[in-house]
């Protein structure tokens, strides 16, 4: 699964310090689903829908194999 999370953050300008403070994860979650290491669950990926407000499609794809 491929993401825009990276570009959403910067259209926003938050850190991913502020985007991990506001969904209640740490930091490395953030930097790991922006390099594709981690998965997120579907909580996860609805609270961070929430602070973008866009549809979690709209960030995350699925690729070939996934």
């Amino acid at each position: 699964m491929k993401n825009t999370l990276k570009v959403q953050r910067a259209i926003l300008d938050l850190t991913q310090d502020d985007l991990a403070k506001a969904i209640g994860v740490s930091r490395q979650t953030i930097n790991s689903i922006e390099k594709n290491r981690y998965v997120p669950s579907t909580v996860l990926a609805l609270k961070l829908s929430n602070v973008f407000k866009i549809a979690v499609n709209d960030f995350f794809t699925l690729e070939e194999g996934d």
